[in-house]
């Protein structure tokens, strides 16, 4: 899964990156961050590169890769039909049953979980996938620690849906969750002199 911060593209036209990692990537999470996901302006930033993207996996004929709203709801449930496929969800944002009852019951929905109660507890929710971490320390996220990789094969063989690990993942490290084979990475991607190559690179750690 690319998380996908245009932000966190090094200066670079973030679309022309995002192209760059096409055949590399199986899910893409759209989270902009220049507004708070609950700032003035948020929705509507998050609602138009969600149309960005879906209108360029529909010009490189890569339709069938599901783009996921971070946080917002209400963009997701704007744009079903119109390349959107689902949200992913924090800990803190709206709950996973409301979604659930907004979106209806195709729509993908993923929840964040940070600990092996949390994992547990979404046994009960009705998602489709949780996301696992910090796996390794993101001091920018205000993680100095990461849970570790075993914790991570622990979360996803206690779950009952796939998990992505997430949290400081690149190609240092991501043949360590080989054993998972599905991680979420943002900036280890997109801010790489060669965004498709380290793309690649990871993927290809993953499948070994």
């Amino acid at each position: 899964m690319l998380l996908f911060t245009p932000e966190s593209c090094a200066g670079r036209d973030p679309l022309a990156v995002l192209a760059s990692t096409l055949d590399a990537v199986d899910v893409i999470q759209v989270r902009p961050k220049a507004h708070g996901s609950n700032a003035p302006g948020a929705a509507r930033d998050t609602y138009d590169w969600c149309v960005k993207v879906a209108a360029l996996l529909e010009t490189h004929g890569r339709s069938g890769i599901p783009v996921l709203v971070n946080d917002r709801v209400d963009v997701a449930e704007a744009l079903l039909g119109r390349g959107c496929a689902g949200v992913h969800l924090g800990q803190d944002d709206c709950l996973v049953g409301v979604a659930r009852r907004r979106l209806g019951p195709a729509p993908l929905i993923g929840l964040s979980t940070h600990d092996a109660i949390q994992v547990a507890e979404a046994g009960e929710e009705p998602v489709d996938y949780l996301g696992f971490g910090p796996i390794h320390g993101t001091p920018t996220k205000g993680y100095a620690r990461g849970l570790g990789v075993e914790a991570a094969w622990i979360a996803s063989a206690g779950s009952s849906v796939p998990v992505f690990a997430i949290g400081g993942i690149d190609a240092t490290n991501a043949a360590d969750l080989a054993r998972i084979g599905r991680v979420a990475v943002g900036s280890a991607i997109l801010s790489a002199a060669d965004p498709g190559r380290a793309a690649r690179e990871i993927r290809a750690l993953l499948d070994a």
